[in-house]
């Protein structure tokens, strides 16, 4: 036995050792659980035989270095460089604007290149698994989903899948000019790793890590470890040891192991060893599938669907099958398939083996097994199906693609020869119980019967009673798990029902077809723009594009680390509200590595700052309470977990109900008003009231934040890399809590990994801690938090309450509207409200109205600036109240719409005129471009065609103000330009790169003015020491002020240039530069820009909050799976008013990624608490994020033409947030299909549908017999039953029966 030492082996995972030891910073952290596909590599090994070498992509930060023994590791560095050579994906991804912050495109790269080295010549579907892995949220998605039809567009026209580009979109750039993949380029197996496999051993600090050679002696090992865990992927060990503080001191590693890789057919089906990855058995089943009868593959075609949609390709490379069956999840994708197929499990020990039937027994409690401690998973074996025998699996989760499951089960129906009579039927659901389950009693009760629609409704009855959850169930959605149950068996039922039609060749009467997925779709890319042959409207590649790509593009925890450098983290708060009663350090000091342990007595300056507290009230879960340092972020991490705090607990508010019941607000309340409402109430025909909910949204910036404080050693200077979008705000807060005067600290920025408001303010509350840190221990010091404490401290969108009164004419005009909103701000004011109340109207000409604004003080983290900042909420409101009216009237929703939409000329109800308004202009050409009158049409068509699936269609406006509303002083900008003798220009400004590109635009600006080419250009950083005093880079409004106060800077320059360039007119700019340089001119300069005449009084409603507005609009269709509450996006256009765009191709990237980022907000994303305050969402792995598969199928921009704005530089228009109420139009359209759905029920009128649209919520809407069965409660019953039997006499038992249904009917809608 080789017996190795490591370090810490619960922090040796593949990610920190390529960072931290190997240097290789290509390769991302984005959250530690594999969810998010940042730290994607590529591993490879040799084949037992034949060659060649197999390659995956695999995340990093799930894979032990442990595991890696005889692999080839290849990073996003190893494939090319842009001192070197690019490979053809980087070329692709970076040429044809695909990055945008930068961070995640590693990751992506990897994984297109891992799929490419096993084949050149990948299928869409192909293309669709290497990227599930991934998510959706700064970059411009639709370059990765069309990318492989640069190099195989042939492949594609083969296939029937055209690539359907427009021709607009290769305006962008020119994919001829893109290299050819070449396999020569690819890098060489090391022959050194193909040596027979010994065993080893690796001894960390508390985890011992075994990799047996053999059956024989894991079996051994084994039975000297009984409480080891068996590893093959990690995918749940390490989840276990990071997030859970799980400590395992023994770890198995089999995954090398023969027998367990074993695939081998038997009479009975096919028989896989345990340790065959995910992938494998794919890949096996799919080859069973294509060579075997279909009727004799029903079970593998079930595996094949779950596997489908089983978490990302990266976690199926590794995960093993034997894994996901003995870690006993009650929410498996494939174990209620293999226990409804009855597999055969092989166990084995030193003692022998022995074989069961996978049935219920299996799984004796929560996360157990029949397993005995010295036993391990061998084999499984697959059944092959017979004819008369059907086999359907069903998942559904929150979003399709690498979610955990709401509900999945697996459904088996075995039929008496050439009948329709049931001879046997097994159902089995996760999701249901803490266990994997058999419905044991419905199929008793079916078995014999004829499958009709006698059967259909006795099954679904039996399941209601039998699939209970109690209403405190772990996971929630209890209405909705249950009426799954029934919804996925009906689903089964006519899959079975179609099925039979065609065996037995005989007229089987069947409803529609309820299809178990959507269609397949090639995404269609599309994009209407005008190119201008100036530098600026010109579409100029990214600067940082081609370094993201390859890696290269430094960021800040990328810092090379100091020599004597330490790492903090953060204590935080367990308690929502109490008092902190005693802090014992006892054993966290006892961790090895532990330097310091620091609290508020160790802040020199100022603690109101919101740096480490102590002896104080914590007001939220995730409240700093203190901080521990260490040698290394695994030790400061593990003793920050070893701290023991005492409470004496205070009763929370949470909810914005319970702020609104206790008075919990902040001051002061808004109000604007205009006209009279009480006066427009009674001119109204009608009057409707409603309410709605917008939920709260979590920033998730790809790269969480970050600091590292470095202490100069004298006079108190403190250099500080942080990744905020607030240098100054940074630098103010860490001096007043050093107690020193500002000048001694700089603060710098290169880049960030995204930002989307969330690090305007809160980035300081890590930053203040580690300078105190760093200033105590006369040492660097850096924190990076993970995703889940970054989730847990920093906070997020507000979520919103409106309650809203709208009077209106029946023609739809609306003339009179009272809204109130309220925001749940947390635990502190912070940056909260004032945006929904401008925006109340959204595009709406309202001639009495009446917004009023509460900021509810909770315990829960300080909500903060998000993209949009209110006014997505504030709009969203009023969507809802117009497409209320337009129901009420029997009116088409778009007629309602564009009868209330402002006009040129009018105001607002703050009293700012309208001016240069192109809505109208905006709305023609969307409407024209969706085609949206043949779309409606034909949604109408299948929807009389279709029961179960739905479509539904909304066009939506929106006009979003821009400016920076928190502060009248932030709008201000000063830029410094610096022109060396060799006519090479430095330019800084005060705005920060986060992925929005505006370093780019900035350089485009300085070309234009200065007349040289961008390539003369270079911004280095962000920094406090070359431009003081700058606004946050937030509100859309950066390359405005900062693009002026660089026009300003530069014209200074021209100024002091134009008399050498008089002097000399042919010269060129370095001539002149040199010339100035020799007559002593100065060439440096700096500029300053503040916005005219701005400001609003809320008291006197008077004033100009907003500089000018953005419009938009966005025409959406979308299909409903009324059954799961599934919705897929069908078709998207947009017309954006970005003014004269200064870089189209960054304007269109920022379109999609607002629109997409709007899309997790108002369908997917959900953060959930607990009652007593605790984020339950943390982490990819419960919080989701839109992934490539909800780009929608069509997706359309065009950049509206000839609308020059005067009110910023070059005529051009803020883009940044304007865009992401947009997305409300897919929510709308599934609104609008959900109305279909219930018009089928009978039901008609406005109803609520509160945001996230979920498929929870969704399918809840969606009421029909279903949802009615599993809402009736026992106590109704019982009560039904009495009144039944006591009118015994006045009715026969025929009317009683209809007299249940009906009263069932009728409580459901009650409850």
């Amino acid at each position: 036995m080789r017996d190795l030492k490591l370090k810490s082996l619960q922090a040796g995972n593949c990610s920190l050792t390529l960072r931290f030891t190997v240097g290789l910073t290509g390769t991302k952290l984005g959250c530690a659980e594999g969810g998010c596909g940042a730290c994607t590599v590529m591993v490879s090994r040799s084949s037992p035989s034949p060659p060649p070498p197999r390659h995956f992509a695999v995340n990093a930060c799930l894979a032990p270095l442990c595991s890696l023994h005889h692999s080839a590791v290849t990073t996003v560095e190893g494939i090319g460089s842009v001192a070197s050579k690019l490979h053809p994906v980087q070329e692709r991804i970076a040429r044809a604007h695909g990055s945008q912050c930068g961070f995640c495109t590693p990751g992506i790269v990897m994984s297109m290149y891992a799929l490419l080295r096993n084949n050149p010549q990948p299928s869409l579907l192909d293309i669709e698994e290497a990227f599930q892995g991934e998510v959706l949220r700064s970059y411009q998605s639709k370059t990765f989903v069309c990318s492989p039809c640069w190099w195989q567009k042939e492949t594609y026209m083969e296939s029937g899948w055209p690539c359907t580009c427009s021709e607009a979109y290769f305006l962008l750039y020119n994919p001829s000019e893109f290299m050819p993949l070449d396999p020569t380029q690819e890098i060489i197996f090391p022959i050194e790793l193909k040596k027979p496999l010994k065993q080893l051993c690796f001894q960390g600090e508390r985890v011992l890590w075994i990799q047996p050679s053999s059956l024989t002696e894991l079996l051994d090992f084994k039975t000297q470890y009984p409480e080891a865990r068996l590893v093959v992927g990690n995918t749940e060990v390490g989840i276990e040891m990071k997030f859970k503080n799980l400590l395992y001191p023994v770890i198995l590693a089999p995954a090398f192991i023969p027998e367990l890789n074993t695939v081998q057919r038997t009479a009975d089906g096919i028989l896989f060893g345990a340790a065959c990855t995910l992938t494998r058995l794919g890949m096996v089943l799919r080859d069973a599938v294509q060579e075997l009868p279909t009727y004799q593959t029903e079970v593998f075609r079930a595996v094949l669907e779950q596997l489908r949609w089983f978490a990302g390709q990266q976690v199926r490379n590794v995960a093993a099958i034997g894994g996901n069956i003995v870690t006993a999840s009650p929410i498996s994708d494939l174990n209620p398939v293999f226990l409804a197929a009855g597999c055969k499990l092989t166990l084995a020990s030193k003692g022998g083996k022995r074989v069961i039937e996978m049935d219920d027994s299996f799984f004796p409690g929560y996360r157990k097994t029949v397993l005995k401690p010295d036993e391990i998973l061998l084999f499984i074996e697959i059944p092959f199906t017979k004819k008369g025998q059907y086999f359907s699996a069903f998942k559904q989760s929150q979003r399709r693609e690498d979610d955990i499951a709401t509900v999945t089960c697996a459904m088996n129906v075995a039929f008496e020869e050439n009948t329709n009579s049931v001879r046997n039927l097994r159902l089995s659901y996760g999701g249901m119980a803490p266990t994997t389950v058999l419905a044991k009693e419905t199929c008793k009760r079916l078995t014999g019967r004829k499958w009709s629609d006698e059967l259909l409704q006795d099954a679904c009855s039996l399941l209601a009673k039998e699939m209970t959850l109690d209403p405190s169930a772990p996971g929630g959605m209890v209405t909705y798990r249950r009426t799954l149950t029934i919804s996925l068996f009906f689903k089964f039922y006519l899959i079975v029902q179609h099925k039979l039609a065609q065996d037995l060749n005989v007229e089987v009467r069947c409803g529609p077809f309820a299809n178990v997925q959507f269609s397949l779709y090639l995404p269609s890319l599309w994009q209407t723009l005008k190119l201008s042959d100036d530098v600026v409207g010109r579409p100029i590649m990214h600067l940082s594009a081609l370094k993201q790509a390859t890696g290269e593009a430094v960021y800040c925890d990328d810092i090379p680390c100091y020599d004597n450098e330490l790492h903090l983290a953060l204590v935080t708060s367990t308690k929502a509200h109490a008092f902190i009663e005693n802090i014992d350090t006892k054993e966290a000091m006892c961790v090895p590595g532990v330097v310091a342990f620091l609290t508020a007595k160790d802040i020199p300056g100022s603690n109101r700052t919101g740096p480490a507290v102590y002896d104080e009230t914590v007001t939220c879960v995730g409240h700093i309470i203190a901080a521990i340092v260490a040698d290394t972020q695994a030790h400061a991490q593990r003793a920050a977990k070893a701290v023991k705090i005492t409470y004496k607990e205070l009763k929370p508010v949470v909810t914005i109900q319970e702020a609104i019941s206790c008075k919990s607000f902040y001051q002061p309340t808004r109000k604007i008003e205009q006209g009279n409402i009480e006066e427009g109430f009674k001119k109204a025909d009608h009057i409707l009231e409603g309410e709605m909910h917008i939920g709260g949204q979590e920033h998730f910036y790809l790269e969480t934040n970050c600091t590292l404080a470095v202490p100069r050693g004298e006079d108190g200077e403190m250099e500080m890399f942080v990744s905020t979008q607030s240098t100054s705000k940074t630098q103010m807060l860490v001096a007043k809590a050093l107690g020193v005067p500002a000048n001694r600290i700089v603060c710098r920025v290169k880049r960030m990994g995204g930002g989307f408001g969330g690090k305007e303010c809160r980035s300081t509350i890590l930053s203040t801690v580690v300078a105190v840190a760093a200033q105590k221990l006369k040492k660097p010091v850096r924190c990076m938090l993970d995703r889940d404490e970054d989730m847990l401290v920093t906070g997020g969108r507000h979520p919103f309450l409106g309650r809203y009164k709208v009077g209106f004419m029946k023609t739809g005009r609306i003339v009179s509207l009272e809204v109130t909103y309220y925001s749940n701000a947390g635990n502190s004011a912070d940056l909260s409200l004032s945006r929904a109340l401008f925006h109340m109207e959204n595009c709406y000409n309202i001639p009495h109205i009446r917004g009023m604004g509460y900021m509810c003080k909770t315990n829960l983290p300080s909500n903060t600036a998000f993209r949009g900042f209110g006014g997505p909420q504030g709009m969203m409101v009023a969507e809802s109240w117009m497409g209320d009216v337009a129901l009420h009237c029997g009116l088409p929703v778009e007629q309602v719409r564009r009868l209330n939409m402002y006009k040129q000329g009018d105001r607002t109800p703050f009293t700012q005129r309208l001016e240069q308004f192109t809505i109208d202009r905006c709305w023609e050409e969307c409407l024209s471009i969706s085609q949206y009158n043949q779309r409606r049409k034909a949604i109408e068509q299948f929807n009389r065609q279709h029961r179960w699936k739905k479509r539904g269609i909304a066009v939506i406006p929106t006009k979003f103000g821009i400016t920076l509303t928190s502060n009248l002083y932030s709008i201000q900008a000063g830029a410094l330009v610096h022109v060396y003798i060799d006519g090479s220009v430095l330019l800084t400004h005060g705005g920060t790169e986060m992925g929005q590109g505006l370093h780019t635009k900035m350089v485009q600006v300085a070309s234009k003015v200065l007349g040289i080419p961008c390539s003369k250009i270079h911004i280095s950083e962000t920094s406090t020491s070359t431009v003081p005093n700058t606004s946050p880079t937030a509100a859309s409004a950066s390359s405005d002020l900062n693009g002026m106060a660089i026009y300003d800077a530069c014209q200074t320059l021209n100024q002091r240039l134009q008399p050498y360039k008089t002097k000399n007119p042919k010269g060129t700019w370095e001539d002149w530069v040199k010339a100035a340089y020799f007559d002593r001119v100065n060439l440096s300069a700096n500029g300053f820009y503040k916005t005219p005449d701005m400001g609003y009084d809320f008291e006197t409603n008077e004033g100009k909050p907003f500089n000018y507005f953005s419009y938009g609009v966005a025409c959406s269709e979308v299909e409903v799976d009324c059954l799961t509450g599934d919705h897929k996006n069908l078709h998207t256009s947009i017309v954006m008013d970005v003014g004269n765009s200064l870089n189209p191709a960054i304007d269109i990237g920022q379109v999609e990624g607002a629109f997409m980022q709007g899309v997790g907000l108002f369908t997917l994303e959900e953060l959930l608490y607990s009652p007593e305050g605790v984020l339950l969402t943390r982490g990819p792995g419960m919080y989701k994020i839109p992934a490539f598969g909800d780009i929608p199928t069509e997706l359309n921009v065009s950049l509206l033409r000839d609308a020059p704005n005067e009110k910023a530089i070059f005529s051009s228009k803020a883009v940044g947030e304007p865009p992401l109420f947009l997305a409300a139009s897919v929510f709308y359209a599934i609104k609008d299909a959900i109305t279909a759905a219930r018009a089928e029920s009978g039901l008609r009128g406005p109803f609520r549908l509160d945001s996230p649209a979920t498929p929870e919520r969704i399918r809840n809407a969606c009421e029909d017999s279903f949802t009615k069965l599993v809402r009736m409660t026992p106590l109704f019953i019982v009560a039904l039953c009495f009144f039944i039997f006591s009118h015994k006499s006045s009715f026969t038992l025929w009317l009683d029966f209809h007299w249940i249904r009906i009263c069932c009917v009728l409580g459901s809608r009650t409850q």
